[in-house]
């Protein structure tokens, strides 16, 4: 009977510490799992609950959260979905918490990766990880076709590929520009001075001189036949046929250098590299994308979510990040201090890359009017569309996505802001 008692007694004790409620997504939500022990012997009086979401499933599960009260505390979120649950006032401003914090300082984040935490006049979100997309690119191909050094600017590239076709021959192409895919011709675009989106977002702004330079540019490179009219679903193994020289540039984000050395044979160590992005007049810009920490609104433990927050965001610990994924720090002190980031080849060209990133339009309706860009760029590499046309196209579709955002800003000004 007295062991009966104890041990109800035992079971009846109460975890009387604070809860963290933690989203996070895909392989990222499994490794951080990691983390957290330090960090809860660091803060004892916290206990945090990491929940790991299916990419694909995430931002249902999100909207389906918010719709029933059930949101987490702070979760990693996906930076082009930031605008959207801003409109929803569903996170929450992070200024107050930022100035008890001056080891987060903006000036030690990437610019551009910064900026996509930024809506308005308040800092919603605070980067996490960071990509971009450049070239990886066959050292060895380049030489022998006669290119001495990786191209800098749009110019230098097409004469690059060019060459490698000469040299390759009919069978084989200077790039691979996946069909499929709307960040390539994404990233060159955003190297434009013209904003891809005007009127404060309300309007698509793709009829513009830059754009349709852009347009043009990359057509181009279908039209040279640089490059194979091929979504990725066309091509057995990318990372094999990368290696047995089908292309030589594949414009792709940091997580295939992990790919790439484990797919190749060690035979090639040094046959192939990583480059900045060639922009019109020289280093280009990309897009600055990855995850990003929100605070929700809801949130029932706001002091301890920040806390997490705090500690994921050290320098140290985004370290530790890396080690674990692959996923680049955003701080550029956390490069400094790590010997891997700081004289890895393959990595240092993202180090460039990222202090020229940009974040992609600002608005809940982008991921929309991107796959849009995506499809209108292959009917223009079909011959569907001319580049005036299949400008004129973007726009029509764009402001169509767009209706409904201009009909609510026009209402929040009838109403005099209050929104």
């Amino acid at each position: 009977m007295l062991a009966t008692l104890v041990i109800a007694g035992c079971g009846g004790e109460r975890d009387a510490r604070q809860v963290v409620r933690f989203w996070a997504m895909g392989f990222e939500g499994e490794m951080v799992r990691q983390l957290i022990p330090d960090f809860e012997r660091l803060h004892p009086d916290i206990r945090v609950e990491v929940q790991q979401l299916p990419v694909t499933a995430a931002h249902e599960k999100l909207l389906t959260a918010f719709a029933g009260d059930g949101l987490p505390d702070v979760c990693g979120l996906g930076n082009t979905w930031l605008a959207e649950f801003v409109e929803l006032r569903a996170v929450a401003p992070l200024e107050p918490f930022l100035a008890r914090t001056p080891s987060m300082s903006p000036d030690d984040y990437f610019r551009g990766s910064w900026d996509t935490g930024v809506i308005g006049s308040h800092v919603y979100a605070v980067p996490w990880y960071v990509e971009t997309r450049l070239p990886f690119y066959r050292r060895d191909i380049l030489e022998a076709a006669g290119v001495k050094q990786p191209p800098r600017t749009w110019a230098q590239w097409r004469e690059a590929m060019a060459a490698v076709k000469r040299h390759v021959g009919p069978e084989r192409y200077a790039i691979l520009l996946p069909l499929n895919e709307y960040e390539p011709l994404l990233n060159l675009a955003i190297q434009q001075p013209d904003p891809l989106l005007r009127d404060d977002g309300r309007y698509g702004n793709f009829r513009s001189d830059g754009f349709r330079r852009t347009l043009a540019f990359y057509n181009d490179i279908f039209v040279q036949k640089w490059a194979p009219p091929f979504s990725n679903n066309q091509i057995s193994n990318v990372w094999n046929e990368f290696g047995r020289g089908l292309y030589t540039f594949y414009v792709n984000g940091p997580w295939n250098i992990a790919e790439f050395r484990k797919r190749l044979p060690p035979s090639m160590e040094g046959q192939w590299g990583t480059m900045p992005l060639p922009g019109p007049d020289g280093p280009g810009a990309s897009v600055a994308g990855g995850a990003s920490f929100v605070v929700f609104q809801q949130a029932k433990n706001k002091d301890a979510a920040w806390k997490l927050v705090a500690y994921l965001s050290d320098p140290q610990v985004q370290v530790r990040f890396h080690t674990l994924t692959g996923n680049l720090p955003p701080r550029r002190s956390a490069w400094e201090s790590s010997q891997a980031l700081a004289t890895d080849p393959y990595t240092l060209p993202f180090r460039e890359q990222l202090e020229r990133a940009k974040p992609a339009p600002k608005v809940p309706e982008w991921e929309r009017i991107a796959q849009e860009l995506r499809i209108v760029g292959e009917q223009l590499v079909a011959g569907r569309y001319t580049v005036d046309e299949a400008a004129t196209e973007l726009d029509r579709r764009a402001d169509a996505i767009l209706e409904k955002r201009r009909w609510m800003m026009d209402q929040d000004a009838a109403a005099g802001g209050s929104r």
